[in-house]
């Protein structure tokens, strides 16, 4: 488990765990995990996707690669960090004979230029695609849970602004998808059986304008409907320095995610269904997601735990 520090991987391995697997979480500072819940039942060992000769140690006797880091929010140049990580990643896999990797992307259009975050993680995905070992690309869109940046995002616009002026990307279609299914895709990716290296589409029942998904929130959150004033003329620099203000998220993550929100971010491919059958009972719906995040806040702080936003991606570990 590569990423075991960030928000996606720390909810990945007592699920990999309540399975049976046996489950070695890497860390660039594995000390960074002494207090995970979950530390006493899984390994954990020292690597550095930067660092090829300390991912070949640490991915010795491993069957399952999930590749779950991104430098986004921690790198200068984090494409061409990320292209970096990617091949370490493979050349490390193919040495340690791994049987398949799993890859967290982004759901993208097809045919229009991308912006840096994206265009990077389909890079990424191209090249484990591409590198002879099995690997399956699992793309989402807006991962809808109690800490997850882009959620937080559309948590703070929508809690601190009664009336806003937006850019255009407000009208722009998603497809959000809960963090419980996201972890029931990537769980049973361990073993599916699956036809050949691919890219599959992961998406919740639901798709809408983003600005639509802010009026849900307020809804469930009790808030008064959001007045929403759309300004075309604002472009991605300003929106990223406008979300810096209003919200907690830093800045370097803050642009990669607005430039993200200028294209559509739905399922293009509806045959995830055929490898990976959804969780009994169904995906959860946007609302539920929003419900259901709200109450993950609200345990926390009456168990007196304080409400951990990881707004940085986990970093090259």
């Amino acid at each position: 488990m590569t990423g075991a520090t960030g928000y996606i991987g720390a909810r990945l391995v007592p699920r990999l765990i309540e399975r049976g697997y046996h489950v070695r979480a890497m860390a660039r500072t594995p000390a960074k995990l002494a207090d995970a819940p979950w530390r006493e039942r899984a390994e954990v060992v020292q690597g550095d996707l930067t660092e090829p000769e300390s991912l070949t140690a640490a991915f010795e006797g491993c069957d399952v690669i999930y590749y779950l880091v991104h430098s986004m929010g921690t790198s200068k140049d984090f494409v061409a960090e990320e292209e970096e990580c990617a091949r370490n990643v493979v050349t490390a896999a193919k040495q340690a004979g791994v049987r398949r990797v799993v890859y967290l992307s982004g759901l993208h259009p097809e045919g229009v230029a991308l912006s840096r975050h994206l265009e990077s993680r389909t890079l990424v995905g191209d090249i484990l695609i591409d590198s002879g070992v099995e690997t399956m690309v699992l793309q989402a869109g807006i991962v809808v849970g109690s800490g997850s940046a882009s959620f937080e995002m559309i948590r703070h616009l929508t809690d601190r602004l009664p009336a806003m002026t937006t850019p255009k990307w407000v009208h722009n279609t998603i497809q959000p998808i809960s963090i419980g299914d996201v972890l029931h895709y990537l769980t049973e990716s361990a073993t599916a059986e699956v036809p050949a290296s691919r890219t599959w589409d992961i998406g919740g029942p639901d798709v809408m304008e983003y600005g639509e998904a802010m009026q849900v929130y307020a809804d469930v959150a009790g808030l008064r409907k959001r007045v929403i004033i759309v300004l075309p003329f604002l472009t991605p620099t300003i929106a990223s320095l406008w979300v810096g203000l209003v919200t907690p998220i830093p800045s370097g993550l803050a642009r990669p995610l607005v430039e993200s929100l200028e294209c559509d971010a739905v399922m293009h491919e509806h045959d995830i269904d055929a490898v990976i059958p959804p969780p009994t009972g169904g995906l959860s719906s946007y609302r539920d997601s929003v419900i259901e995040a709200l109450r993950q806040d609200r345990s926390a702080s009456h168990s007196g735990r304080r409400h951990l936003m990881r707004f940085s991606p986990a970093a090259p570990q």
